[in-house]
């Protein structure tokens, strides 16, 4: 039988408030926040979110490949493209850079 090896708490996990204004914001207003996550869980428990996640997971199932993700580009369609470049593209402001 192999050993186990013991799993560590990441000490860090939780703690991090982000650097945005809004985080910062959430961070120091729990009512707020609050407020925030209860609007979140109505919204993406709308209808018209479940049916945009069951497409994207279908186009994820269609189009799997190793290492890449389904990447969306501004004309609304889905291409396939590299974790890092889909995920680093979404840079300083959230500014986007979409092809």
């Amino acid at each position: 039988m192999p050993n186990k090896v013991p799993q560590r708490k990441n000490k860090n996990a939780g703690k991090s408030t982000g650097k945005s204004k809004s985080a910062k914001y959430f961070a120091s207003h729990p009512e707020a926040r609050k407020k925030k996550n209860e609007y979140n869980a109505s919204y993406h428990a709308s209808s018209e979110r479940k049916s945009y996640r069951v497409k994207l997971n279908k186009e994820t199932r269609k189009k799997r490949t190793p290492g890449k993700d389904v990447s969306h580009t501004k004309s609304g369609s889905t291409v396939r493209e590299s974790r890092s470049t889909n995920r680093a593209r979404n840079g300083k402001g959230n500014k986007s850079s979409k092809k």
